[in-house]
């Protein structure tokens, strides 16, 4: 899973925005363009250029994580002020994208123009469903973005840890865009479930009660770069700590009153997203948002049910070779093997890197491209691990200097199983995220935003499918990874079963548990925290197997096509070298490519 450090979603639509249309008639009709192929690549360039530099500007916390600093005293408006203002302007851009003639351009020209036309009609779609009154949840939010903040930041100067304080000031003012903003969707019927806003009161209370000095937000202080003076290092530390004792913590401890006296109370009861205004509406949207697939929820629901029983066939073989009879009884044998659980925090960190230290030589053989940027194994901050998957990946800055990470979550480190690591880490480290991410952030002669560009169904579908991969190499070659390996498998299919049925099918969390212990020996802490998950963020998780299922799909249809020309290497080199993309873009481009390999 990707980590929550924010970017530029990109999600597909199935057509130009109620009112867009009949607002803007050349997007529909464009007329014959007169300017030549040469000044219309230049205008393009310089739009895509415009919009990108606009939405550094209105998300300064990513542009920080991505290492430009410009922003680095601001935090993100989150007023309906400013979600007002950033909808107009977008409805410029995309009358102005319009009219843009791309005949004659270049074939990654003509796609940037689509995926950023695609994307703009795709927040006036979803503006509809008025997502920023409902900004927080136990998974996501403001309230567990920020704590994480100072390690995606590069502190290299005095000016670095000034605009660190500035930007901490401000946070009274955000916390009080986002309870507004929660207010107005408790009036109108928009809010979460109950029980997981507790879950955030916990979070937020935790970070509240913190010493200043103690707090992930003091994190800047623990080391400071030689150019910095010691007396600079005493003026910092205590304007810092200044303001996180009378802005941050103090917005904290209000916020966690919003929530038990105001929030909680108006929250709903029922866990499925069906019953908000517009909610089967919401999570058809969604749905198309994160499979970027024309898929129905039962459709969905029932590519699921079939998935799981072609792993457990698969599950099945494996247990009787071990000795067992069935799936059950090895589970329960696999709970008590002290050999498949961690010891410690630090040997279940170990055994990631162990896992990824040996497919790194191994990558050769399946990338003719590989990522310059290096990549470490973390342990997962404190405050977030309880309500966390099992790792996810933080991708680094485009330049190198922050390395990408995976981080694991040891909560309950001797209940984890070791089973799902080996496949976890191909996930989430290479040849998964870090691979596809540093390679697209490492992309040349694209528009910048095509390098941030995040679609579900893509990238998790990419990770999924990295999995897959490292038993195409030969690895698994313990029987209980590759039993790992095929419970990791499983539990996306899952996802597929539970997601729809919670959302479409008004099934009850009770049923999503039962769900999985009915098909999955998942321990229990994953289980409660992924069920959680899917409840607090519709339709998320199911592009990662429906993404899986479409670059499979398209593998076996090049190498049926290709036959002995078919080249692995060639194949994902072609997945990858264009960022991120929609899955009927991929689709395209793959066939495209198969028929220019034919000839």
């Amino acid at each position: 899973m990707l980590g929550r450090a924010g970017g530029l979603v990109v999600a597909c639509c199935l057509g130009i925005a109620p009112g867009v249309a009949q607002k803007y008639p050349k997007l529909t009709a464009v007329e014959p363009a007169s300017p030549s192929v040469e000044a219309r690549s230049k205008a393009l360039s310089a739009l895509l250029a415009e919009i990108w530099e606009d939405r550094l500007r209105l998300s300064p916390e990513f542009a920080s994580s991505i290492g430009d600093k410009r922003y680095n005293d601001q935090l993100t408006d989150y007023s309906v002020k400013a979600v007002n203002a950033s909808l107009a302007k977008g409805l410029e851009y995309i009358q102005r994208l319009g009219e843009i003639d791309t005949t004659g351009l270049t074939d990654q020209e003509k796609l940037s123009s689509e995926l950023m036309l695609r994307s703009l009609i795709d927040d006036q779609q979803g503006a509809k469903f008025k997502e920023w009154e409902m900004p927080v949840n136990q998974f996501n939010g403001f309230h567990t973005d920020l704590p994480q903040l100072p390690s995606r930041l590069q502190f290299d100067s005095v000016k670095d840890y000034d605009d660190y304080i500035k930007r901490m000031k401000k946070v009274p003012t955000a916390f009080s865009q986002i309870m507004t903003n929660m207010q107005l969707g408790a009036d109108e019927g928009r809010v979460p479930p109950q029980y997981l806003m507790e879950k955030v009161l916990v979070q937020t209370q935790t970070l509240a009660d913190q010493k200043p000095e103690e707090s992930p937000f003091a994190l800047p202080l623990k080391k400071f770069p030689k150019i910095v003076s010691a007396e600079e290092q005493k003026r910092i530390s205590t304007e810092l700590l200044a303001a996180i004792s009378t802005d941050v913590l103090p917005s904290y401890k209000r916020f966690a009153g919003f929530l038990k006296a105001e929030y909680i109370p108006k929250s709903r009861k029922e866990p499925g997203v069906s019953v908000i205004p517009d909610g089967d509406a919401y999570y058809a949207f969604r749905i198309r948002q994160s499979t970027t697939l024309n898929k129905s929820a039962a459709e969905i629901h029932q590519i699921g049910l079939d998935e799981v029983k072609r792993d457990e066939t698969e599950m099945l073989a494996i247990v009787k070779s071990l000795g067992f009879s069935d799936i059950k009884s090895f589970s329960a044998a696999l709970k008590t093997n002290p050999k498949e659980h961690p010891t410690s925090a630090d040997a279940l960190i170990d055994s990631y890197k162990a896992y990824l230290a040996g497919m790194k030589p191994k990558l050769p053989e399946l990338f003719g491209r590989l990522p310059k940027a290096p990549l470490e194994v973390v342990q997962m901050p404190a405050f977030i691990e309880k309500d966390q998957a099992a790792a996810f990946y933080d991708n680094g800055t485009p330049d190198g200097s922050r390395p990408g990470r995976v981080d694991v979550n040891t909560y309950n480190f001797a209940e984890r199983s070791l089973a799902p690591v080996e496949a976890v880490s191909y996930h989430e480290g290479v040849p998964g995220h870090h691979l596809q991410i540093s390679i697209a952030q490492e992309l040349t002669g694209l528009p910048e935003f095509r390098k941030f560009t995040y679609y579900t169904a893509y990238t998790e579908g990419w990770g999924l499918y990295s999995e897959r991969l490292g038993k195409d190499i030969g690895f698994y070659k313990d029987p209980y990874s590759d039993y790992g390996r095929l419970e990791a498998d499983i539990w996306r299919a899952i996802r597929l079963v539970v997601d729809t049925g919670v959302h479409s099918q008004h099934w009850t969390r009770q049923q999503m548990v039962d769900y999985f212990h009915e098909h999955s020996a998942i321990d229990e802490t994953n289980i409660q925290a992924e069920v959680d998950r899917y409840i607090a963020w519709p339709g998320q998780a199911l592009g990662y197997k429906m993404g899986q299922l479409k670059i499979l799909e398209l593998r076996d249809r090049a190498k049926t096509e290709l036959g002995p020309k078919f080249d692995i290497r060639a194949f994902h080199d072609q997945v990858l070298d264009s960022g991120a993309l929609p899955m009927d873009v991929l689709e395209r481009r793959i066939d495209a490519w198969i028929a220019a390999q034919k000839k």
